[in-house]
């Protein structure tokens, strides 16, 4: 029997670049403490009132007074309430937000344009060459965060590394209002210690299974073997096993052209009711928005996508003549209109899975021109 050798691929780490993550501190709470300062004492959470709703609804975020409490974005509203009683539930204003989001991206144009940015509320920034001609990351930081404060009012936490992934650990190492930076000689004690839970990619489902194997801290996943954590966790696991020994040459993707922006979600227990249905349609459509927004796109065509629970699936698409506008009101008026046109008996058997997706992309720079049909018409 002839044995087999493991060729382990080696490991790349690129310490030359510069790269800044910016995190928002409770982005949506801190704008609506901005603009209601009473808001600042009280525990705040932005989401539809439940008591209002018949206990729908999701938390999009909270105040760091409504987090002592346990509350927590993504949690169901009904729940925040039930862990604090005394809580203001604010609609989201997603107007506003995005007004604010645009305008912390155009400073974010004064350092620098290799921006790539992840939601209203963070962006990565590439500053290794920056347009202030600033050597240190560090005085570039500070310098964002204040130039941040002073336009917005509107704090910021930053993480500095020389790639992505310790730059998004470091900018939620220090919160609120921090500063964190992650050298190459410092990266490996600062991953060992860190819990498993803070590795992108190691969800919900993902981190059962890291405790079973012993797998709680940066360390533990460090003393596993490429070829254990490929069997236990496939390409995860071999990005993993490089993320733990600092390596990500992952570039800050400042040009990359999307041909189309979607959120899909799926769901245990299934979906059975139509009120159900709307209400993570409604949510997913502010996903996309926010993605869409970010990323400085809009686009012509919605496409729904929806999985039935006895895997029947049907995607179904809309075109416009004009660009849709950026509006998580718009996207879902859509996206049920299409949903009521193709739902069928199938519904009986619940839904598994419900996506919105935007295709037909161009940046928002383009916008629809109506033009008339003779020069001199009026």
């Amino acid at each position: 029997m002839v044995a087999q050798s493991i060729i382990e691929a080696p490991i790349r780490i690129d310490a030359s670049r510069k790269i800044v993550h910016v995190d928002m501190d409770a982005f949506y709470a801190s704008i609506e403490e901005r603009e209601h300062p009473a808001y600042k004492t009280q525990p705040l959470v932005i989401a539809h009132d439940p008591r209002q709703t018949g206990g729908r609804g999701v938390v999009t975020t909270a105040n760091y007074v409504a987090r002592q409490y346990g509350v927590h974005s993504a949690m169901p509203a009904a729940k925040a309430l039930e862990l604090c009683p005394k809580a203001v539930f604010k609609t989201p204003n997603f107007p506003l937000y995005r007004e604010v989001s645009a305008q912390i991206h155009r400073i974010f144009h004064e350092y620098t344009d290799m921006i790539e940015p992840i939601a209203f509320d963070e962006a990565y920034l590439d500053v290794t060459h920056n347009k202030k001609h600033i050597h240190s990351a560090v005085q570039l930081a500070h310098e964002l965060q204040q130039e941040i404060w002073k336009q917005t009012n509107l704090t910021c936490s930053t993480g500095i590394s020389y790639n992505k992934f310790i730059a998004k650990l470091a900018s939620d190492y220090r919160k609120p209002a921090g500063v964190t930076i992650v050298l190459p000689q410092d990266a490996e004690p600062f991953l060992l210690r860190e819990p498993i839970e803070k590795f992108r990619g190691v969800g919900k489902k993902t981190v059962p299974k890291m405790h079973d194997l012993g797998i709680k801290t940066g360390q533990d996943l460090f003393n596993q073997s490429e070829l254990d954590l490929i069997k236990n966790f496939g390409k995860l696991g071999y990005i993993l096993y490089r993320r733990v020994r600092g390596s990500d040459d992952r570039p800050v993707e400042y040009q990359r052209e999307r041909k189309s922006i979607g959120k899909e979600r799926t769901f245990g227990p299934f979906l059975t009711t139509q009120v159900e249905v709307n209400e993570h349609l409604q949510e997913l459509a502010k996903m996309v928005s926010e993605t869409m927004v970010s990323h400085q796109r809009h686009g012509k065509t919605l496409v729904l996508k929806l999985r039935y629970g006895d895997f029947v699936t049907i995607t179904k698409r809309r075109t416009f003549g004009e660009f849709l506008p950026n509006d998580p009101v718009v996207f879902d008026r859509y996206a049920e209109e299409i949903f009521d046109e193709v739902v069928d008996d199938h519904f009986d058997t619940g839904i598994r899975l419900l996506g919105i997706t935007l295709t037909g992309l161009a940046p928002l720079a383009f916008e629809n021109l109506t033009l008339p049909l003779y020069p001199n018409e009026n």
